[in-house]
């Protein structure tokens, strides 16, 4: 009765067009009703207790440093290293994406971030060489949800604290499987592009490329020294968040002097809206999770998937496949705020590994960020790139399922996560 009560609250409050967060408080207030438990105290102080929290201080410094590397010409000239590397391929620009994807994965950890930056600088490129705008806007949203995989990312962030799972084993373990993304999207974009009949872009002289190397050592950098300070224990994931801000303004200001003092109150005022949403969100998630607790969904939850728990890939394959279910309506943090409390326990019971789970339930909801018919980031992609949302929607498709396998993949074959993770740590 309860987990009726609570889905049916939370989505007859979305139903209303009622914000997420307010959501989520609503449902929260229907099942005090329901357990007889109403206390404005106990909701605040769980506000309060959620949002006091180191590890999440990473949460606006990862987005500060985000907002200052699109400012200081840091995202602009990884998208011209990629540039040099493959654009002179047949179908090379979309190869650019798949690539420059990769590169702005391991510095904001964002995926509308990273959409919006590939989107503004290739689509226009691609519009002018005729290709298809319509696919080339869907492969830059496919591009931009490895952002939430490959570290840093904020939705292993979020995941970590809400879990109780190791940040910095969450950051190791997604290196692998972001790059698989990134290969799924360039086998899918080349078997697509012997239809496209767009010319390629002339092939680069070796100094030309070596310029643009040159250019961009200085962003190609931070993942660097993200992923070394990780792996070698020298600063802690919040920690890194501080390094990689202050690197990425230091960088932008004195390294490409694109980043004036003028600007730095707009990049700080950008960071700290989007921070305050996911703050706020968090929030108000933490009382639900603490009334998921008390009212012990994660015991009702579990004789829908009684049949699987002795069968770790088939009880995996069915969280996969009911968080996918999820992904289609709700947006990136609230899925991992709801469903986390709910799964976890059933999780730890099963015996799969709290890390393992982690990487492949972020994955699974930065691939619901371009599943309709939310799809936020297929939003994003369609205002940038100025196409038709339904022609965008429709040419997802093919990318959409390539990520889908790598994702299955991972379920069948855990050792793809775990063994480089062992390596990493």
């Amino acid at each position: 009765m309860t987990l009726l009560l609570f889905v049916g609250s939370l989505l007859g409050a979305m139903a209303l067009g009622m914000p997420v967060a307010f959501a989520l408080l609503v449902s929260s207030l229907v099942m005090m009703w329901q357990l007889d438990a109403i206390d404005a105290q106990s909701m605040a102080l769980q506000m309060l207790n959620a949002a006091d929290s180191f590890a999440l201080l990473a949460v606006p410094c990862f987005l500060l440093a985000g907002e200052a590397m699109t400012a200081g010409g840091l995202s602009r000239r990884l998208v011209n290293f990629a540039l040099a590397l493959v654009g002179h391929r047949r179908g090379g620009l979309g190869y650019v994406a798949v690539l420059a994807a990769i590169l702005l994965s391991s510095l904001s950890g964002s995926a509308v971030a990273d959409t919006a930056a590939l989107a503004a600088v290739l689509v226009p490129m691609m519009r002018r060489a005729g290709y298809d705008v319509g696919r080339a806007a869907a492969l830059m949203a496919s591009g931009g949800v490895i952002g939430p995989v490959i570290p840093p990312s904020i939705g292993f962030i979020v995941f970590g604290v809400a879990a109780n799972v190791s940040i910095t084993s969450l950051f190791l373990a997604g290196v692998v499987p972001g790059l698989l993304l990134g290969l799924s999207l360039a086998i899918a974009w080349a078997l697509m592009a012997r239809r496209e009949s767009a010319e390629p872009l002339p092939r680069r002289s070796w100094a030309e490329a070596a310029e643009s190397l040159r250019d961009g050592l200085l962003a190609l950098g931070l993942p660097v020294i993200i992923v070394l300070g990780l792996k070698f224990g020298i600063f802690t994931p919040t920690e890194a968040g501080v390094v990689a801000a202050v690197y990425a303004i230091l960088v932008g200001m004195f390294g490409y002097r694109e980043l004036t003092p003028a600007m730095l109150p707009g990049v700080l005022v950008a960071a700290v809206r989007t921070t305050a949403a996911v703050m706020f969100l968090v929030a108000c998630a933490a009382v639900t999770a603490y009334l998921i607790t008390i009212a012990d969904i994660p015991g009702q939850v579990r004789p829908l998937l009684e049949p699987f728990m002795g069968h770790r890939v088939l009880l995996m394959a069915a969280m996969m496949l009911l968080v996918v279910a999820v992904g289609t309506a709700l947006d990136f943090i609230p899925t991992i705020l709801i469903l986390t409390p709910v799964l976890m326990p059933i999780v730890r019971e099963a015996g799969i590994d709290p890390v393992y789970f982690g990487v492949l339930f972020i994955m699974n909801n930065a691939i619901g960020l371009i599943t309709p018919p939310v799809g936020t980031v297929l939003n994003v992609a369609s205002a940038v790139a100025r196409v038709d949302l339904g022609r965008v929607t429709r040419a997802v498709t093919p990318f959409l399922i390539a990520q889908l396998v790598v994702l299955f993949l991972l379920v069948l074959v855990p050792d793809i996560v775990l063994v480089p993770l062992r390596w990493m740590r």
